[in-house]
């Protein structure tokens, strides 16, 4: 049995930045930028495959899972949005199945299609999942961005999911610093942040100091790559110039990064 579970479990003593990739290049590339462990994003593999977000099936998300691991030597974990079933049992496969791909980690979502799970079942789904002992699961409340902004409603939710055998707990779309700060006092088990909505998104050192031990960026670097392709692509296509190469690393430069840290 691989060690990457033990070694992702144990980055959570200290509060760490996990960096979201969409492809084994990109993957490569982080890790050789240094970063302890990476994620996979749900949102940022779909636009990949010029797809939304919830539009991929649950073996393309594994077989995404698995060429990112093969890239690289950190641990990874997966977002797998709700786990592709509403049936505890069938999201427990999901977990299984993310394990024989050789991931550290992966995630489950008490929502599907905008609608949030009721809680009996939420809090089953995650204990059903937590019964997969080979990797470190995420359990996440997405109220915040499911339109129920309700603080207390999320606390209690994931005190439940901690409850039910979740290893790291989320709160996408957290309002503010006291909310976060709330969170995380609430919590037994490491809480983990998700960077990338404007003006939600605090600093290492603010989140740090609020308690949180696991930090995200879901699709933002996707975000920000995608939005240099377009801003260079405007450029030709509206000025007929081509300043962008100027502001481009080289190509030698960006492979460098597929050898890893030195």
């Amino acid at each position: 049995m691989s060690d990457k579970p033990q070694q992702f479990r144990g980055l959570h003593q200290r509060c760490f930045v996990i960096a979201n990739a969409w492809d084994a290049g990109s993957a490569r590339m982080l890790a050789g930028l240094g970063f302890p462990a990476l994620a996979t994003s749900s949102g940022a593999h779909a636009g990949t495959l010029g797809r939304k977000d919830g539009q991929v099936k649950r073996d393309e998300a594994l077989a995404h899972a698995r060429a990112i691991v093969e890239a690289v030597e950190v641990p990874v974990s997966a977002d797998f949005e709700n786990c592709f079933a509403d049936e505890p049992a069938k999201a427990a496969e999901t977990v299984r199945l993310a394990a024989e791909v050789g991931l550290a980690g992966c995630s489950i979502e008490d929502a599907a299609k905008g609608t949030i799970y009721e809680f009996e079942l939420a809090v089953e789904r995650v204990a059903a999942a937590a019964k997969i002992k080979e990797l470190v699961l995420t359990a996440r409340c997405e109220n915040f961005l499911r339109g129920k902004p309700d603080l207390d409603d999320t606390i209690k939710r994931l005190l439940a999911y901690e409850q039910a055998g979740a290893d790291v707990l989320m709160a996408p779309g957290l309002p503010d610093l006291e909310s976060v700060r709330k969170v995380c006092a609430a919590l037994s088990r490491p809480f983990n942040f998700m960077v990338g909505i404007k003006g939600k998104s605090f600093s290492v050192e603010e989140l740090k100091a609020a308690g949180v031990k696991r930090i995200s960026l879901a699709t933002s670097l996707w975000r920000a790559a995608m939005s240099g392709l377009i801003e260079a692509a405007r450029e030709v296509k509206e000025k007929g110039t081509f300043t962008y190469v100027d502001r481009s690393l080289p190509t030698p430069e960006l492979v460098k990064l597929f050898e890893g840290p030195k």
